[in-house]
């Protein structure tokens, strides 16, 4: 589910960045996007903006990323996806076949939501867990093709 961002301006003043109309539609994209890659994000905010190159998006992204207005993630095998989900603990399941992205949220509140049995000596900041499998769709149209090859296998 998008992350509500009612008032864009302020919520980069807040993480003290200015305020330019290339933040302010690349914000609204991720906003509107979750887990959605850079080029995505660049499509979407040249909707909004027009013209704005991808050298742009990605210094965006980057500014916002390291301040922590928005998180990169990384699966495996994927391009990197942001959102703007950033004030909690979650993780992500990943679909193996279409590669759609969800929260899921931790089972406890507090960060790390995981204990490692062994930090050989780090301090435990952050527990990231991704999840892969096949998405309620995926299987869903898997189902049908099944369904479909049975009734065929069937017919005289």
């Amino acid at each position: 589910m998008p992350q509500p961002i009612t008032d864009p301006t302020t919520v980069l003043r807040d993480y003290g960045l200015r305020v330019t109309a290339a933040r302010l539609a690349v914000l609204s994209a991720v906003a509107g996007q979750p887990h959605a890659p850079a080029d995505e994000i660049a499509t979407a905010a040249r909707d909004h903006l027009g013209a704005l190159s991808t050298a742009a998006v990605y210094e965006v992204l980057n500014t916002f990323t390291e301040v922590g207005l928005v998180r990169r993630i990384e699966p495996a095998g994927s391009a990197a996806r942001y959102e703007t989900r950033t004030a909690d603990n979650h993780h992500h399941a990943v679909c193996r076949q279409c590669g759609a992205v969800c929260d899921i949220d931790c089972a406890v509140g507090h960060a790390p939501c995981l204990e490692p049995s062994n930090a050989n000596g780090f301090v435990i900041e952050q527990a990231e867990v991704t999840w892969w499998g096949i998405c309620a769709n995926c299987n869903d149209n898997a189902s049908s093709n099944d369904s479909a090859s049975s009734n065929d296998e069937l017919a005289p």
